[in-house]
């Protein structure tokens, strides 16, 4: 239980080896320390509106509340940089190793994810006097041109991308935990704008001939370029895929059309479904996208403003990819692979496809797996996104939550089918016949 130094040392020098070699010194000293100021800082001003009950409540396993995420990117910088590269730095609690490593095994166990809510203590100050010990030494760290190297750059940008992710978690499993109150509780001074539009009449189409093409990105990690040229392992290699002729949608569905679904009996229709998407519609008895309720016949959405009339225009969000497979056979099309969506990104194309960014996540028909030639990066930080690769589904974009920096045509989200917590909807593709 708890840290591991001779394992960690070894994963920060394999790191060392398998990242971009090009970073200098001198860019993390001007650059990254700020940068450091400015994500670290990001992340408590999304908590902005919480009481101090709403950091500690989890109300389902994949929705871990505001404090553990907190404390477990601190706990990151902590494991990953301080320990290995500071000599002075002392743990601030040894049992923090145990209860804010996520998944490492290479670093050691792990408190499990779904009883992270029955943690009362640390309290919540104390996790915030937690970040601020590891802020200050984390600065000492950067500004220390005698101590700062490449490595220490390298793992410091890896960090600040796993808090941006974190950052994401952090607005979704804040309205995880705040949607399933009756009270239907606004967050007051929310961070985030939630995704509204006016679709047009009807879904258009843009036309591909298909043939082979590159996806993917050319390189993994951090490159010489700076903090955000980042990419994450599994972006890479750049590879050639076969398409055959296909179309994609101009714009995302939208709550009016899923209703429509709804309201032909979408819910009630085996034959639209998957056969495990059926049974959790019938065993966990789905009728409705998550954060819908009906009341005297009207359809009302939470959202992190509160409870308020269904907006029909807005795109529709929170599906799991059972549904969302499920209203693309319901509209006679399908969702598109992964390679479909980065094409259509990369073509001459691409300003006829809105909403690609910054409004919802968009399911693919793609499962995650690893692009021909992958190898993860080595050591214990290659357990970041590897071994994740079964059972789950590819989503393509950004969303309205996601940070400056992760919207890019390469990168890869990933969730398990039935996941409906996360900000993500549904772009149409469809065969084109020859």
């Amino acid at each position: 239980m708890g840290f591991v130094p001779r394992a960690l040392a070894e994963a920060s020098r394999i790191l060392l080896l398998d990242l971009a070699k090009n970073y200098s010194a001198a860019l993390v000293l001007h650059q990254l320390g700020p940068m450091y100021r400015e994500v670290r800082a990001h992340s408590l001003t999304l908590c902005d509106g919480l009481s101090t009950e709403d950091y500690c409540i989890q109300p389902a396993a994949e929705a871990s509340p505001p404090k553990w995420h907190l404390a477990h990117t601190t706990w990151f910088f902590e494991t990953f940089l301080l320990l290995p590269h500071l000599p002075s730095y002392r743990r601030r609690q040894e049992a923090y190793g145990y209860l804010f490593n996520s998944y490492y095994e290479g670093i050691g166990e792990q408190w499990p994810r779904e009883d992270r809510g029955k943690l009362s203590r640390p309290t919540v100050a104390e996790v915030l006097e937690y970040r601020d010990q590891v802020d200050a030494a984390m600065i000492e760290l950067l500004e220390d041109a005698d101590v700062c190297s490449d490595e220490i750059g390298q793992l410091t940008v890896l960090g600040l991308h796993h808090e941006q992710q974190h950052q994401e978690l952090l607005v979704t499993d804040i309205k995880r935990n705040l949607g399933v109150n009756p009270l239907a509780p606004a967050l007051e001074c929310c961070a985030i704008e939630e995704c509204a539009g006016a679709p047009e009449d009807a879904i258009q189409f843009v036309e591909f001939d298909g043939g082979l093409v590159t996806i993917g990105i050319d390189e993994s990690g951090v490159s010489g370029a700076g903090f955000q040229e980042f990419s994450f392992d599994n972006e890479s290699p750049r590879h050639q895929v076969y398409l055959q002729p296909y179309a994609i949608a101009t714009r995302l569905c939208s709550n009016g059309e899923y209703l429509g679904f709804m309201n032909d009996g979408g819910y009630k229709r085996p034959e639209l479904w998957l056969a495990e998407a059926w049974n959790r519609v019938v065993h966990e008895q789905w009728n409705a996208p998550l954060y819908w309720t009906c009341a005297d016949g009207e359809w009302l959405e939470y959202r992190l403003s509160g409870q308020r009339p269904l907006c029909k225009e807005s795109p529709v969000a929170h599906l799991s990819y059972f549904e969302a497979d499920a209203f693309a056979r319901w509209q006679g099309a399908r969702l598109p692979t992964e390679a479909e969506w980065e094409a259509s990104l990369r073509s001459d194309k691409r300003a006829q496809i809105r909403d690609a960014f910054g409004t919802l996540w968009q399911w693919t028909a793609s499962a995650y797996s690893p692009y021909p030639g992958y190898r993860p990066w080595a050591g214990a930080v290659g357990e970041y996104n590897g071994k994740f690769m079964s059972g789950q589904m590819v989503l393509r974009g950004s969303s309205c939550a996601t940070p400056e920096g992760h919207a890019r045509a390469s990168y890869r989200n990933f969730f398990y089918p039935w996941d409906r917590w996360q900000y993500s909807g549904v772009r149409l593709a469809r065969n084109i016949e020859e």
